[in-house]
């Protein structure tokens, strides 16, 4: 799915109103009645209902859907914020159809506030919407925070009153808490990033049925990988395929006491579909390995038995993953620079490996290219330094593979696959349940399977993301968000490629 910027989305409003071709109301319309359709089937009619509008387009939402909730037996009120003399025209026009069948009360200033609300309202915010250019202000700002102070639940229409949709809010902006928001035909950037998490609330998205036409023509940066679109990356397997042609996968992985994630990244690798697994870990971590995997190929290199210290010749894998638990000791650095010299092959670069990188940055330059990152928010400091918020993470991530033509995993939820030529993909699948030591490990087995299967880093990276967030949703099905384990996670990744083949 391609998402858009609010600008484009105003200029899709617009191709689908002259081409459609459809009056600018009915579109109105048409939105509000994608928004009730939902609000009918998530709240019940026993509840009253107060919607607060403004002036804009987004408050004309806000009547239309009091007039439609009203069709369906909900007590409304509505408020409209009147800062000038005359709203929008398709505000005007559902201003005066509402006022045909109820009340509507005018807020003008501060001293009109609080007004007096039931103690089971249920709240929907149409003040403002995706065209807000400046922070909220004066009364608007002080009608956000009686809203946000009543704790009543509120859901937002289209996008968090004082939210911006595609660049970063002030530290101090005012801003509607909804605990839902409903978004009409795609999510908004602004959904996607942490630091927005109260501003958003769970998101849903209705069709409004803009063309298309300009939907596919339109360009953009931004994507959504949803299950048609991971279905879509998967490849086939043939009756006459046999263990050669799914490639040899590589993890280098463990230090003392950190066996585990060699394990578990090895456990993933197998069951991603890697045709032959291998494992180079400590001496220590021989008989661990042995014992929890034996379809994994072990080896040992380097004198030192707690750590990584040595790498034999590595030519004959066709992948090579490295980094979960493997330790920041000077001879696993001196061994991983080079390692990174010599490759020519993408490789996937995780927790110690991506620190170590981050401490010796002339390593960069001598990158594979299209290898693949799997940063969380901390470590991707590391690499590029700090950060102001999401926006600009997401900006260094994309000069950062573009400088290096290689894939940034930005780990967390709605994981962003970036990519060396500009491209963002955001992912669909995770649940909290996942925030747990080990999760990482398995994607980086992931990735490093998908790589031997010849799958490029892009897609590797795309399908990769997925099918682990996919197999963390199926293993919170079966043992709780709380109490699943990143062993969960990798036994049900069959049943996640199962899931996504018949998508």
């Amino acid at each position: 799915m391609k998402l858009f910027t609010a600008e484009q989305i105003r200029a899709l409003d617009r191709y689908t109103i002259e081409h459609e071709p459809i009056a600018s109301i009915d579109l109105m319309e048409r939105a509000a009645q994608a928004f009730t359709d939902w609000f009918v089937q998530h709240y019940p009619a026993s509840r009253p209902v107060a919607i607060f509008c403004g002036m804009g387009n987004n408050g004309g939402d806000g009547l239309a859907i009091a007039r439609l909730l009203q069709a369906q037996r909900y007590t409304v009120q509505c408020f409209v914020m009147k800062l000038k003399a005359q709203g929008s025209d398709d505000f005007e026009t559902n201003l005066q159809r509402l006022q045909e069948l109820t009340t509507v009360t005018l807020l003008e200033r501060a001293e009109q506030l609080p007004v007096a609300l039931p103690d089971d309202a249920l709240l929907i915010d149409a003040l403002f919407g995706s065209g807000l250019d400046r922070p909220v202000e004066g009364f608007p700002a002080q009608l956000i925070q009686f809203l946000n102070r009543t704790k009543l639940p509120t859901v937002a229409v289209d996008i968090a009153s004082g939210l911006f949709a595609d660049r970063p809010n002030g530290s101090g902006d005012v801003i509607v808490k909804p605990e839902a928001t409903f978004s009409f035909q795609f999510p908004k950037l602004a959904f996607l990033l942490p630091g927005n998490a109260q501003y958003v609330g769970e998101w849903y998205v209705g069709d409004i049925g803009l063309h298309p036409e300009v939907i596919q023509q339109t360009e953009t940066s931004w994507f959504y990988t949803d299950a048609a679109a991971a279905r879509a990356l998967l490849q086939p397997r043939t009756r006459f395929s046999h263990k050669g042609n799914f490639g040899r996968a590589l993890l280098i992985a463990g230090s003392y006491g950190k066996i585990g994630a060699a394990v578990l990244s090895a456990h993933a690798c197998l069951r991603a579909g890697a045709g032959l697994t291998s494992a180079l870990i400590p001496q220590c971590g021989y008989k661990i390995m042995q014992t929890a995997l034996p379809e994994v190929m072990v080896m040992t290199a380097g004198s030192n038995k707690k750590i990584v210290s040595d790498f034999p010749p590595l030519g004959a894998y066709d992948a090579i993953g490295v980094g979960p638990g493997l330790g920041k000791d000077f001879k696993t650095a001196k061994a991983l620079g080079g390692l990174i010299e010599k490759m020519i092959s993408p490789m996937v670069i995780d927790a110690d490996a991506i620190n170590l990188t981050a401490e010796n940055q002339a390593w960069l330059a001598k990158l594979p290219r299209q290898s693949i990152f799997t940063p969380h928010p901390k470590e991707f400091e590391r690499l590029v330094g700090p950060v102001a918020n999401d926006y600009e993470r997401l900006a260094r991530a994309k000069e950062f593979a573009q400088r290096y033509q290689c894939v940034i995993v930005l780990k967390g939820a709605y994981t962003a696959v970036v990519l060396w030529n500009g491209e963002v993909h955001f992912n669909t699948t995770g649940n909290p349940g996942m925030a747990k030591g080990g999760s990482g490990d398995a994607l980086t087995g992931i990735l490093t399977a998908l790589l031997a299967q010849e799958y490029d880093s892009a897609t590797a990276a795309k399908l990769g993301v997925y099918l682990h967030g996919a197999a963390g949703d199926l293993a919170a099905q079966h043992n709780g968000m709380i109490a699943m384990t990143a062993t969960d996670l990798i036994e049900q990744l069959g049943h996640a490629f199962e899931q996504l083949n018949h998508a």
